[in-house]
């Protein structure tokens, strides 16, 4: 059984718990980690391994921050024998029934996630890398930059989904929710700028690969695991969206964080914020100045779908070139996406924003001085 609700960047001091924690007393053989990858020495990792794979008595005893510590660094040699052709649970046969224990005890999944990658990893001489490359360290940089901002953002929409268009804090929400939304634009930005798509494409995706654990597969730590589709879902993706993007949320949910992945299946019902927002524009009788309310509401979607799709453009932008033919080692990005499914998201997005400017320049040309752009 779960032992307690999951830290986040909404309760730092948790989360920096688990980060200082090393139950397994792996430090040492974590640090040696890039070197063995380096040297593609399978054995030398199967053999740290196996000496951090702590017993099932010892597992039942730790307190849910040490469980999540626990994963993250069995993780690493999780992600570093898969890159290297390795099935984990075949080259140390008593990791298996661990992953799966601690899985039940932290209610995650039985391996370890972006939240274990870098939100749960120390940062400065303890951070567990899998390559030592300083790109490394600035691709898990730019998700410790968007969580805090992830976890507002979930706050926000919380408020959003139980308001009407019409109350007067509904459009200052939505600037709030834009606000935090650009912060993963400007994370995305900077890891543009210090990450090569090389590096990401040759190097360090391969790390990322999926695992086998129980009778289940299991993506690997990427930062596309990031849930901003929780947002996508409140916002216009619930009612307005694709089986293909649903059957994707559907999967991901399951790499984050328990109390997050709850809220798909209350978001994915509807109706969406573009939908109430486009259906009370549409109430105005014509000739009729909406309420400022209203047109704030309006603005607000508008601007929070615009900072989305700035957002999913540069994300595109980045997997076609990791994802180029002469490049990618693989045909799908480290979160199970392929670059349609992307282009396929960017797309929805922009439908979505064109419906509402669309209603919302009407708003405008009939709301004379009273308008919230005029």
């Amino acid at each position: 059984m779960p032992v307690t609700r999951l830290p986040n960047q909404g309760a730092l001091s948790e989360t920096t718990a688990v980060s200082a924690l090393d139950p397994l007393r792996a430090d040492a053989n974590c640090a040696r980690v890039p070197a063995m990858n380096a040297e593609a020495d399978v054995r030398a990792l199967a053999r740290a391994l196996a000496e951090l794979v702590p017993s099932m008595a010892r597992v039942e005893s730790y307190s849910l921050v040490e469980g999540l510590a626990a994963m993250r660094d069995l993780g690493m040699f999780i992600g570093s024998l898969k890159r290297h052709g390795v099935q984990p649970r075949d080259a140390v046969p008593a990791l298996e029934p661990v992953l799966i224990a601690l899985g039940e005890r932290t209610d995650m999944i039985p391996r370890e996630t972006v939240h274990h990658y870098t939100e749960w990893n120390p940062v400065g001489g303890r951070q567990r890398m899998y390559t030592g490359d300083p790109q490394e360290t600035f691709l898990m940089t730019g998700a410790r930059m968007s969580l805090p901002h992830l976890g507002a953002s979930v706050d926000l929409c919380h408020r959003l989904a139980d308001a009407d268009p019409h109350d007067p804090d509904f459009g200052s929400l939505l600037t709030e929710l834009t606000g935090e939304v650009a912060a993963f634009d400007h994370a995305i930005s900077m890891v543009v700028d210090k990450v090569a798509p090389e590096f990401f494409a040759r190097e360090l995706r391969p790390y990322y690969e999926e695992v086998t654990v129980g009778d289940r597969v299991y993506l690997g730590p990427a930062a596309a695991h990031l849930p901003l589709f929780l947002v996508d879902l409140l916002v216009w993706a619930s009612d307005n969206g694709h089986a293909v993007y649903d059957e994707f949320i559907g999967e991901t949910a399951w790499h984050t964080l328990p109390q997050w992945r709850t809220l798909v299946p209350r978001w994915g019902k509807g109706p969406s914020l573009v939908t109430k927002v486009s259906a009370a524009l549409s109430a105005v009788p014509d000739g009729t100045d909406p309420p400022p309310a209203l047109r704030a509401a309006s603005a607000g979607v508008c601007d929070a779908l615009r900072m989305l799709i700035r957002f999913r453009g540069k994300h595109l932008a980045i997997a076609r070139k990791a994802y180029d033919e002469e490049l990618r080692l693989y045909d799908v990005g480290s979160g199970g996406a392929p670059i349609e499914l992307l282009k396929r998201i960017l797309a929805l997005t922009k439908e979505n924003s064109t419906t509402v400017v669309a209603l919302h320049g009407n708003v405008k040309a009939g709301a004379g001085r009273g308008s919230v752009d005029g």
